[in-house]
């Protein structure tokens, strides 16, 4: 179960409470979940495909920008030109759905991840929440973001802990 106060943290990130939280995926430099691990079917019942959450609105609205740069066409093309980052990036989708086959089984979204994986780039906020989840090497596109992003939690806290 997640501590109250994670709980707390994430609803002041999100604006809204969170749905089907299943544990703090990561936590931030800062202390703070930055990521969330879901749970594979909403409270409604719902397929969400999304286990890996990114929550820190900061790394999100960073995220953003690079979204709007252009550069999920850049990666993209590389998964086409570059056979290594294609097979790394489907290990990645692969490794995505063990960790969520483990949180139950979804058989309408069964062989989806999110982000795109493995086959496209569509969102780097899922990749980087990947990645940090996951940790460095697993999901290499998330990776590259994060290194992009730097230290989104140098100027402190994106929103005060709960007491």
């Amino acid at each position: 179960m997640i501590d109250p106060a994670d709980e707390a943290t994430v609803h002041a990130q999100l604006g809204r409470s969170p749905r089907a939280i299943h544990a703090v995926g990561h936590r931030c430099p800062c202390g703070n979940p930055d990521v969330v691990t879901t749970e594979p079917r909403l409270p409604n019942g719902t397929p969400f495909p999304t286990t890996f959450y990114l929550t820190c609105p900061r790394a999100a609205s960073m995220i953003g920008t690079l979204e709007g740069s252009g550069l999920m066409k850049e990666m993209q093309a590389r998964l086409g030109e570059d056979a290594e980052l294609a097979a790394a990036y489907r290990r990645a989708h692969e490794a995505y759905l063990a960790v969520r086959s483990e949180l139950g089984e979804v058989p309408e979204i069964a062989g989806i991840s999110a982000g795109g994986m493995p086959d496209r780039v569509k969102c780097l906020h899922v990749l980087a929440g990947h990645a940090l989840a996951a940790g460095p090497g697993v999901n290499p596109l998330g990776d590259e973001v994060l290194e992009l992003l730097g230290e989104w939690w140098a100027s402190g806290p994106c929103v005060a802990p709960e007491p």
